[in-house]
């Protein structure tokens, strides 16, 4: 079993946050897709700021 340390952790969520957000400036914001998008950016939104990610920089959407 290959653990994965918490920074490595945070690494991927970064990662994950970044690339969703520029999936989502392609996207039409009346479609389904970006209203599924929405609901993964805001839970990615949650977890970093509370592992005390400053998102002032990262956070293109702003929504």
């Amino acid at each position: 079993m290959v653990e994965v340390t918490e920074r490595e952790l945070l690494q991927k969520n970064v990662e994950e946050f970044s690339r969703l957000q520029s999936y989502m400036i392609l996207a039409d914001k009346g479609s389904e897709t970006y209203k599924a998008m929405k609901v993964r950016y805001i839970e990615l939104k949650v977890i970093l700021t509370a592992s005390g990610v400053n998102l002032t920089e990262l956070d293109i959407i702003k929504e």
